[in-house]
């Protein structure tokens, strides 16, 4: 979940790599670090921001520096400091790394080293891991630094992306890649890395995603020479060409990221239905399902794996796929999936979902699906990753560059994306009709508005926001379709606010948490007139009874809720599949508000970082 940055060519580094770490601070950010080099080095860390670690360095005229590395830290091994912070060095001095991941079996090699006279001034796995190197180093004198670390790395057990630096090969830089991303920009005789690309698009479109077990050595005499570091494999350059602008991952005038990402669903809505939905006559288009329909046609199970906001957009897509295409659903949180021991059977589908693609555990649990013989059809948003990369098939939900840690504009295009997949499958099996299939297509097309109408009437919500930024509990209640959307309300509360939350099936209030209920605590209710309301009612009833203080989320023209909320933020009438997209975004803004009157650090919560790489 850290961020990596990496330069070598012929321009100054100190700015590239410092713009390249804030842009990659979503990541983590505990601590910051940078090594640079012209004829001597230069290694500055801290607890704290890349802002800290900027301050620290203004006084340093490094403009001669033509190489470089930087991190900007989420703590695994050892709590946030200096000491802990990377780059990290080797005994000797001479070799510097910065890591992204976990060396599982670093313990017994650190115990290794310590009895061959090596000391260590970290808690940090990726400190044992350069010293390894050093170690393999001093026994082969005559290997040069990317043979010692594809020696050193066929000794660990774990996930890791890294760049290396030798000062005995001062034109070279080693970056390597199993399990944790890492991105390689071309531009002439300069090669930028990143953990994902954004550090260089202002400088290339041109790049190269590692793969697993892949090492690459840039260097400014050969170029770039990429090999596989189990078998020395020299391996083919598949070189892409990025899309991504620079515009999308800058803040564009709003306070914060997320703030910014809550107001761009409009366009991403738009942007994940291009050539996917038409009208005249009303149509869905989906290649990787028209080309795979065979698998889809047999299947028995959909298996969805996901963590986080993405389980709960799969928890969403489960009762799309069996209202829709009445097929069978499981959702897996991946991490609790890939410990098991799963029965999957030869005509199940299984169903990765990740924003990032990158997600630690929901690859794992791929991967295992895989070696099971699944059919494996992704859906994630990061073109190229390695989700992207591992599945059979699947597709992109084109949300754009998701910056703020607590996911908003992802979670809307993954839930559209399955909408519009089990509208076109149920329609194919025919377990819809056609006058159901063209009122789908009518609703989703008008997503986009009218999720602009709700956004227009932010004001309202931050007015609401302002009146319970002190509370300290909060209890989410939703039914049927709006269950997930309760769940994923409470998280973005708990992630940006530090609020406590919990979100239910409002039928379940009455099983435990009614418990809670009294004057200090808000209950906000996702009561659209869609499905199940007069049971929404009696449980609005039933808190109001116990003094519970009542935010709902109604239906434009709702007069019976409204009129026993204590507030309320109305949604435009829609369908009943729509409904809960539409539902979903006045809790972002709600979330968003309470945070920021809080004061809270809302695009960088503490504890968190956007793309869990690390179990």
């Amino acid at each position: 979940m850290c961020g990596i940055v990496g330069y070598i060519g012929e321009q100054s580094t100190k700015d590239f790599i410092i713009d390249g770490l804030k842009k990659l601070e979503y990541r983590g950010y505990d601590s910051a670090g940078v090594f640079l080099f012209d004829s001597k080095g230069y290694l500055k860390k801290c607890k704290g921001k890349v802002a800290d670690l900027e301050k620290k360095m203004d006084d340093d005229n490094l403009s001669s520096c033509t190489i470089g590395m930087g991190h900007t830290r989420w703590a695994t091994h050892g709590i946030p400091n200096t000491k802990n912070s990377h780059p990290h060095v080797s005994n000797n001095g001479k070799i510097f790394i910065v890591h992204n991941g976990i060396i599982e079996n670093y313990a017994s090699i650190k115990q290794i080293l310590i009895e061959k006279g090596y000391t260590f001034q970290s808690e940090t796995d990726t400190e044992v891991l350069v010293n390894l190197i050093e170690e393999v180093k001093k026994s082969n004198p005559e290997l040069k630094i990317g043979k010692a670390t594809q020696i050193a790395l066929n000794q660990v057990v774990g996930a890791f992306a890294i760049v290396v630096f030798d000062k005995d090969s001062p034109n070279e830089l080693v970056v390597a890649k199993l399990g944790s991303p890492l991105a390689i920009g071309l531009k002439g005789k300069d090669f930028f890395v990143g953990s994902d690309p954004s550090p260089f698009i202002k400088e290339t479109n041109r790049c190269l995603y590692l793969n697993d077990y892949e090492l690459a050595i840039l260097s400014r005499k050969k170029g770039l020479t990429l090999r596989d570091f189990r078998t020395n494999r020299v391996k083919d350059q598949k070189i892409e060409k990025l899309k991504l602008q620079i515009e999308q991952v800058e803040k564009g005038g709003f306070k914060h990221f997320m703030l910014k990402e809550i107001f761009e669903q409009p366009k991403c809505i738009n942007d994940s239905l291009r050539g996917r939905i038409f009208s005249n006559p009303a149509k869905i288009k989906i290649s990787s399902v028209e080309e795979y329909w065979e698998k889809f046609k047999k299947s028995n199970r959909l298996i969805f794996i996901s963590c986080g906001t993405s389980w709960h957009a799969s928890l969403l897509g489960e009762y799309y796929f069996e209202e829709l295409a009445r097929i069978p659903v499981e959702v897996e949180y991946a991490s609790e999936f890939r410990y098991r021991n799963p029965i999957i059977y030869k005509d199940d589908i299984v169903i990765p979902v990740s924003q990032s693609g990158e997600t630690a555990d929901t690859i794992a649990a791929l991967k295992l699906a895989k070696e099971m013989s699944a059919f494996i059809y992704g859906i994630c948003n990061v073109v190229g990753s390695s989700i992207a990369r591992e599945t059979h098939t699947g597709i992109y939900t084109h949300a754009g560059p998701e910056i703020g840690v607590a996911s908003t504009k992802a979670f809307t295009c993954q839930a559209v994306t399955m909408l519009i997949i089990a509208t076109e499958i149920g329609y194919k099996l025919k377990k819809i009709t056609k006058s159901k299939y063209s009122e789908i297509i009518d609703g989703v097309q008008n997503l986009s508005d009218n999720v602009k109408k709700i956004l227009k009437k932010s004001n309202k919500v931050e007015e609401i926001a302002k009146k319970y930024s002190k509370s300290k509990n909060f209890l989410y209640l939703g039914r049927g379709y709006n269950f997930p959307v309760a769940l994923e309300g409470a998280l973005k509360l708990k992630e940006i606010s530090y609020i406590h939350a919990e979100g239910y099936p409002a039928a379940e209030m009455k099983h435990g948490p009614i418990a809670l209920i009294d004057k200090n605590m808000p209950v906000v209710v996702v009561a659209t007139k869609k499905g199940n309301y007069k049971k929404i009612v009696s449980n609005v009833m039933e808190i109001k009874a116990r003094g519970g203080k009542v935010i709902s989320i109604v239906t434009e023209g709702d007069k019976e809720i409204k009129k026993i909320s204590d507030d309320f933020i109305e949604i435009p009438e829609c369908h009943e599949l729509i409904s809960p997209i539409l539902a979903n975004i006045p809790l972002q803004l709600l979330s968003y508000y309470i945070a920021d009157f809080k004061g809270c650090s809302i695009d960088q919560p503490r504890n968190l970082a956007k793309s869990v790489t690390v179990e």
